[in-house]
């Protein structure tokens, strides 16, 4: 019997096609005839200056029943205590276990979020996270999704003094980002963060932010000192309207783990882990015990200040190459561990992206 056509046709994200593609001619992960340049994924091995990987963990007993939708009690603190410490030394609002909700990686997270949405204006600028437009659209009947171009004099991205009109003129009620930005690497940061904030309550516009690659900053051909959040700018975490979404995905460096979570105000949470009952069910008890040797704050000090020392150095040989063989790079590369670069330039043959992509493959 014939499938019946009551299924939509599902698209390749841009990231899963190349991947394919390699893996047609040959690439596998660790093939050391390939370099891939095509997936959003730190080192995962040992790395100069930062703590040992973790190559064990106990499973206990109780592993093997259902744990907490929202995750376990003592890895929920243990996520407000990192933030507390990072953002929130000399506030007197303090993140609880009661503000962070645990779910297996970042998309789950995000998706939980989704389904949570009402009938709301939710806004994205492009470009952005490719996976955002596939999870709204997801979400069609309820979610009305705002585009938002941005362009190169901004760094491909929105500045506070236009935020505020484009807020009001779209009437967002919602806007979604990652700060750093995935792909462009461009981060807003001080004042402009905190101008962000600012509007988003007087306009009544829930921030819906990806902090995914808080602890990768740059300044200039140097490292940064510190990650970057909103965290350090709420006032009450329990009355401003933001939720935080991060994990162990690309900071941490244990992408296979499929460990994040959200931080925001407590009702949210609640919500948010009704939503978790239907969507996936809880995250893994094991793998839960064992990010909380992750977070230990000298171990995730030493962790993510490694990650900026190794990585800005990748990221000055990469932007050196590029513009060496005339690929323009945005000035505005601060943050993440990617470039964002026009080919237009480049020789006829390979200056649009799917002629260069079919020559990177010749070349592996």
């Amino acid at each position: 019997m014939k499938t019946q056509n009551i299924f939509r046709e599902i698209p390749d994200m841009g990231v899963i096609w190349v991947m394919d593609e390699a893996i047609k001619l040959g690439f596998f992960n660790g093939n050391p005839d390939w370099v891939n340049l095509g997936q959003g994924q730190p080192e995962f091995g040992e790395m100069e200056g930062a703590p040992s990987r973790i190559k064990n963990f106990t499973i206990e007993i109780s592993d093997n029943a259902y744990g907490p939708l929202n995750g376990t009690l003592v890895l929920r603190k243990k996520i407000a205590d990192h933030y507390n410490r990072l953002y929130r030394k000399n506030e007197d609002s303090k993140y609880t276990a009661e503000n962070v909700s645990v779910a297996m990686g970042g998309r789950l997270v995000l998706t939980q979020i989704c389904s949570m949405l009402g009938n709301i204006r939710l806004g994205y600028k492009l470009p952005e996270y490719p996976a955002y437009e596939d999870l709204i659209n997801n979400h069609k009947g309820k979610i009305e999704a705002i585009q938002l171009e941005t362009n190169s004099e901004n760094n491909f991205s929105i500045p506070s003094s236009e935020f505020s009109s484009l807020v009001k003129e779209n009437k967002l009620d919602a806007f979604l980002f990652s700060n750093p930005c995935n792909p462009t690497g461009s981060i807003i940061e001080g004042n402009e963060l905190k101008n962000y904030l600012k509007i988003s309550i007087e306009q009544k516009c829930t921030l819906i932010i990806d902090e995914m690659y808080s602890h990768y900053i740059f300044h200039d051909r140097e490292p940064g000192s510190e990650p970057i959040s909103i965290a350090k700018y709420i006032g009450d975490v329990n009355d401003d309207s933001v939720l935080i979404v991060d994990g162990l995905t690309k900071s941490f460096r244990y992408p296979g783990w499929r460990l994040a979570w959200a931080i925001g105000p407590e009702h949210l949470i609640k919500n948010l882990n009704r939503v978790a009952s239907a969507v996936d069910g809880g995250p893994s008890q094991p793998v839960q015990r064992a990010a909380m040797e992750v977070l230990e704050p000298q171990k995730a000090d030493q962790e993510t200040a490694a990650l900026r020392t190794v990585f800005s150095r990748k990221r000055n040989m990469m932007l050196d190459c590029l513009r060496e063989n005339g690929i323009i790079c945005s000035s505005g590369t601060k943050g993440t561990f990617y470039i964002w670069g026009d080919i237009s330039k480049l020789p006829g043959t390979i200056n649009n992206s799917d002629s260069f992509f079919k020559e990177a493959l010749k070349k592996k």
